[in-house]
């Protein structure tokens, strides 16, 4: 038993350790190997073409510091329309001859390079991929020029929505617009002050004014990390768990098994073994078992991070799942060696002792400890094998409190991971929006080639239309439409999702992390990672460009939203009315009235939206979470280990005090105590430890939890506003600190049922 309760210790000490080590080193292994593959730009940079000139641009590349470059190219921030009834999205076209090698190498997932005018390469990350050989039409230009996508590609650093020839580029700027783009590469780009100062000389000899936007590969790549990283700080919390409980118990364990075996100790020193060859005994009995704990622990390990770093291998093409070979040597290293600390302090005691006293004393516990706690349990009102049983832990004090502790973490784990998937409850919530109890999704725009002849699509359903028939629908309460549009924010690249409300949406599940939600026109709330990348806060403005007519908007609240990588504005639709965005992509949000049926008005209203062509559906959650999904089970997983390692801390001590105890127990059954009675005397020997470390346990879980989850939003750029941290109530805590209790009582039952057939003339005859 002490062998197997110090390997599954030492065993889930090794794999969490071994998880979070690795995910903390590795986590941006696949964007870091791609990003020297395809020797990424450290920076890219977009200048203003009517405030420099190709040629200034091309000797930036003679800047102190610059070891690479590539450009300038044209760009240009378009609309394109996949067929006339689509919806338009913004997007930055480059003209580039061919995928670059030097600087930012373009890598092909599907199809060619455009060899000519009319041709174009869509980027992976675009809002929208066409299927192959599908047409992209500018409608806003001169002549409609309408592109052929021949090719899907990816970036590392995100350089580009679209590629085209350099000489496409006339027909799709007009004279004095557009722009130009840099890429750069610096000798040294370890740090935001190193990027800083690349860019400050490659700018220097420039026009004021020249550089309207940049990229660090930097932020590119904390992108890249954010998936994995927002396991780390959850990782190290159970790793420092088990760790400490690995400590707590294998000294538990070892002191036990000294004060078990006294006599025997005694025996070794009469035959000659000497303090530091019984001391050594002794750190080798813990340390055979850890060893075999550590390697079990290390292929734990490996199999929980693969699912982990999957998907970020898979979005990059690489498969650099390995784990650094250091990071698994140096949690089994320092694994094995606090077991040895451990068990080489608890072992002290047996080297210490002298021969005549350990074959004196024997293996029993001293006669009058504890007397004085079992006197005080006699006085109670309690049946007799109740209250010898509450006695008990006085008479080994230090056992019970290893037991104590030992049932502490593992209540401080379940109070965590309670805490946690409430948490993670809530995130998603918020990242579905999920209030509306029925939901009219947007419809989506078929992007594929029509064939020759065919019919032009008809164009999308008309929000108005839809917003009358939901109205107009018996059993509706509260309502508001959304529509989505992508704009563009000045330093930002890539496209930005501005989502405009008609009606009331306050009620529809938006989590306020500070500041207010919408009173009129000109407002706007935006998620905390669009805040930290374009620098603001609650009370700047921004402008949205990419629609008819730039909007600017002023900030009042923070909301917590993670879709689109945080990158998304929420206004009211009247802000937008002046830039006439697209309403194709409008969903509509319906509260019930109350006691109306969800199934029968959705049946109902479905038969309005028919004609129409847009289909209602029960509200719900409508969100990817497969983050979520793997950190529940993760916790799970964990939590149910800790548990059963907790569990098996308390059967060793209780089957040591029983094995000590069977003398007196046959005494207490030659004088008429029932099995079952012996049972409830010996489940009872951890009842007082279990609710105390319970009692313990839930507030510092709830502690741990207060610690952990702001971490793991930080570390992917979200801040949880306090209704998402606190989400334990009265109810929830009372039957956690009964899981204490719980465990006591699941370690206890083996050695109680020992205890209650062991025959009483055995245990008479026991020493």
């Amino acid at each position: 038993m002490q062998t197997l309760v110090i390997g599954l210790a030492t065993m889930m000490a090794v794999a969490a350790s071994v998880l979070g080590g690795s995910l903390l080193v590795v986590s941006g292994a696949p964007f870091e190997d791609a990003f020297a593959e395809q020797h990424g730009a450290h920076l890219s940079v977009a200048f203003d073409a009517s405030e420099v000139r190709a040629g200034q641009l091309s000797k930036s590349k003679d800047a102190e510091g610059v070891s690479g470059s590539a450009g300038p190219f044209r760009t240009a921030t378009l609309s394109p329309r996949a067929d006339e009834s689509g919806p338009g999205w913004p997007m930055t076209v480059v003209g580039r001859g061919d995928p670059g090698r030097a600087v930012d190498e373009v890598k092909l997932l599907d199809g060619r390079w455009p060899a000519r005018s009319g041709e174009i390469v869509l980027s992976t990350d675009s809002a929208r991929i066409p299927t192959m050989g599908s047409e992209v039409t500018f409608a806003q230009l001169p002549g409609d020029p309408a592109l052929t996508v021949v090719g899907v590609a990816r970036s590392v650093t995100g350089t580009a929505d679209a590629w085209v020839v350099p000489s496409q580029m006339a027909a799709l700027t007009a004279p004095g617009s557009g722009g130009y783009q840099m890429l750069y590469r610096f000798t040294d780009a370890d740090t935001a002050a190193r990027i800083t100062a690349g860019r400050k000389a490659v700018t220097r000899s420039l026009p004021a004014g020249a550089a309207v936007g940049e990229q660090s590969w930097l932020t590119v790549k904390k992108t890249a990390e954010r998936d994995t990283a927002v396991y780390v700080p959850f990782l190290i919390a159970f790793g420092a768990l088990s760790l400490v409980m690995s400590v707590l118990i294998v000294g538990n364990v070892v002191a036990s098994a000294v004060g078990a075996g006294t006599r025997r100790i005694g025996i070794l020193k009469a035959v000659g073994f000497t303090p530091a060859l019984v001391v050594r005994a002794y750190v080798g009995q813990a340390l055979i078992p850890a060893a075999a704990g550590a390697v079990l622990g290390l292929f734990a390990g490996h199999l929980l991070a693969v699912p982990v770093l999957a998907e970020a291998g898979e979005v990059y093409g690489t498969s650099s799942l390995g784990i650094a070979p250091w990071v698994d040597l140096t949690v089994i290293a320092g694994v094995l060696g606090l077991v040895a600390a451990t068990a080489w302090a608890s072992a002290l005691r047996a080297g210490r002792l002298r021969t005549v006293d350990a074959l004196a004393v024997g293996r029993s516990a001293s006669a009058g400890r504890g007397r004085r706690a079992a006197r005080l349990a006699g006085r109670l009102p309690l049946p007799q094998p109740v209250a010898l049983g509450l006695a008990r832990p006085f008479a080994r004090p230090a056992r019970a409190l290893g037991m104590g502790a030992a049932i502490l973490f593992g209540a401080i784990a379940v109070t965590f991971t309670v805490g946690m998937g409430a948490t993670l409850g809530e995130v998603m919530k918020a990242k579905a929006h999920d209030a509306a109890d029925v939901v009219v999704p947007a419809p989506m725009p078929d992007f594929g080639p029509r064939a020759p002849g065919a019919e032009k699509q008809r164009p999308g359903p008309d929000p108005a239309e839809v917003a009358v028939a939901v109205k107009s629908a018996e059993g509706t309460g509260k309502y508001y439409s959304a529509t989505k549009v992508r704009t563009t924010v000045s330093g930002l690249t890539g496209t930005v999702d501005a989502v405009a409300f008609t009606g009331d949406a306050s009620w529809g599940g938006f989590t306020l992390v500070s500041g207010r939600w919408l009173d009129g026109t000109g407002e706007a709330v935006v998620p905390t990672p669009f805040l930290a990348a374009t620098g603001t806060r609650v009370g700047d403005t921004i402008t949205l460009d990419g629609l008819a007519e730039p909007v600017t908007v002023r900030i009042v609240g923070e909301v917590l939203d993670p879709r689109n990588n945080g990158m998304q504005v929420f206004t009211d639709a009247s802000t937008l009315a002046a830039a006439h965005p697209d309403p194709t992509e409008t969903s509509h949000h319906i509260a019930l009235t109350s006691g109306t049926d969800v199934s029968g008005y959705v049946a109902t209203l479905n038969k309005s939206l028919d004609p129409l062509g847009v289909t209602a559906r029960a509200g719900g959650l409508d969100a990817d979470g497969d983050m979520v999904a793997t950190l529940n089970a993760l916790s799970a997983t964990l939590t149910l280990m800790l548990v059963a390692v907790a569990a098996l801390g308390v059967l060793n001590g209780v089957l040591l005090d029983t094995r000590e105890r069977v003398r007196e127990i046959g005494v207490h059954k030659a004088l008429g105590m029932t099995p079952r009675q012996t049972v409830v005397m010996v489940v009872t020997s951890v009842v007082v430890t279990g609710l105390v470390a319970g009692a313990l346990g839930v507030p510092l879980g709830v502690a741990l939890h207060g610690w952990v989850l702001p971490a793991m939003g930080d570390s992917v750029g979200l801040r949880f506003p306090e209704s998402v941290i606190d989400v334990y109530d009265g109810v929830e805590l009372l039957p956690l600190v009964l899981g204490g209790l719980l465990i006591a009582t699941l370690g206890a039952l083996l050695p109680a049922g020992w205890a209650a057939r062991a025959r009483t003339a055995t245990a008479l005859r026991t020493e």
